[in-house]
């Protein structure tokens, strides 16, 4: 049986949909166990600082087959100087699965970041049983750093319901059998083919380890296929991200950029217009990259899970998008 650890390494977390996440992962089969610490509580943190770095330790050297955050917020940008990343990266070679986002995006940049601490609109998910014109390759589950952008504990598998693309493709991905994942975008890309590493997150994430020690080295991340989302920020707080991006030459260097789900904003009287359109299509006039909106990605019930860290191949025909791996 797949063994599934949930461990809360960021905000504070509540019993009812911790629990409600544990039986119905362990109805798909999953052997759950929960964290001695997953529901610890500090200010607004699953507990205090070593508490949770305790528990990102203790599930890294448990090396279970998948290990999944209960939920994001705020709190692994405290610990990321103190993460024994060698540790973490033993887990991967092991063979874990660390899957999430939102924080989480803090922890996938930091693998990306201290690879030498190893060793050397709607969407779909594609596996064994669907037909494709491309070839793909399963992602390779020991690769250097080698994560998975996906559901939450609580988030996605908590609440009243479990969302029907959500689900199989997680339970896809987590088998080995998912080999691409595929959404509609704008016209204007049709022919679009590109293959690079599959890397990114959460937006404000993302900015937010720019120029540290954390941050991937551009020989990592150049020619790669960077994915952002995010939440609850006005399209002017995205776009102010996105110019940061632009401007330290992170987009340009990008083979594409898969935007995907940037919800629960409040517009403002003084928009006039400006909107999330208006953002893409300054950022557009700005760079050579292509930039797809449309991933079904982010703070939202649908979300597709995909290997970050894993070279994949980008194809567009029509208006139809395919990342496979």
């Amino acid at each position: 049986m797949t063994s599934l650890h949930l461990y809360s390494p960021s905000g504070i977390v509540a019993a009812a949909p911790l629990r409600r996440a544990a039986r119905r992962l362990t109805a798909l089969g999953y052997d759950v166990e929960i964290d001695a610490s997953a529901l610890a509580k500090h200010q607004r943190f699953a507990g205090d600082d070593d508490t949770r770095l305790a528990a990102l330790h203790r599930v890294a050297a448990l090396a279970p087959d998948i290990a999944m955050a209960t939920r994001g917020g705020y709190g692994l940008t405290r610990l990321l100087d103190r993460i024994d990343w060698a540790l973490i990266h033993r887990s991967i070679e092991r063979g874990t699965r660390w899957v999430g986002h939102s924080d989480f995006t803090a922890l996938q940049l930091g693998l990306l970041a201290h690879r030498h601490g190893a060793g050397q609109g709607a969407g779909t998910c594609s596996g064994h049983g669907h037909a494709h014109d491309a070839t793909h390759h399963h992602a390779d589950h020991g690769a250097v750093g080698l994560t998975w952008a996906g559901p939450l504990a609580c988030g996605d598998f908590g609440g009243e319901g479990v969302d029907d693309i959500t689900e199989p493709c997680f339970v896809e991905a987590m088998s080995g059998e998912l080999e691409a994942v595929g959404f509609r975008t704008e016209p204007g890309f049709d022919g679009l083919a590109a293959r690079g590493m599959l890397w990114g997150g959460n937006l404000c994430m993302v900015t937010s380890l720019l120029g540290t020690k954390h941050w991937p080295k551009a020989s990592v991340t150049r020619g790669g296929v960077l994915f952002l989302e995010d939440v609850n920020e006005h399209p002017y707080r995205i776009e102010r991200s996105l110019l940061q991006l632009q401007q330290a030459g992170v987009l340009d260097a990008q083979k594409a950029v898969l935007l995907g789900a940037f919800s629960d904003f409040r517009r403002s009287p003084l928009d006039h217009g400006y909107n999330l359109k208006t953002v893409v299509a300054h950022l557009r006039s700005l760079t050579r990259t292509p930039i797809l909106t449309g991933l079904p990605f982010g703070h939202v019930p649908t979300k597709v899970t995909m290997p970050v860290g894993a070279k994949v191949e980008l194809l567009v025909q029509g208006r139809d998008v395919l990342v496979g791996w």
